[in-house]
């Protein structure tokens, strides 16, 4: 399993994680991003690594965790 974490001091809101993985990531009420799962499949992977590398802002860090 992969767990998306996000800086909130570190995230500006530019929202390319959103444009590339909506479905992995949206913004909260102060458009920071937040992912929308506390745990994703491992098959997600790909999007997931797409949405972190998109962040100009170096904000989402993706870890693997077992279940």
């Amino acid at each position: 399993m992969i767990r998306v974490h996000v800086d909130l001091g570190l995230c500006q809101g530019f929202a390319n994680c959103v444009m590339v993985a909506p479905e992995h990531i949206d913004l909260d009420e102060n458009n920071k991003a937040v992912a929308v799962n506390d745990l994703f499949p491992d098959s997600d992977l790909s999007d997931l690594t797409e949405a972190a590398e998109s962040c100009p802002a170096f904000a989402i860090r993706l870890e693997r965790v077992e279940q």
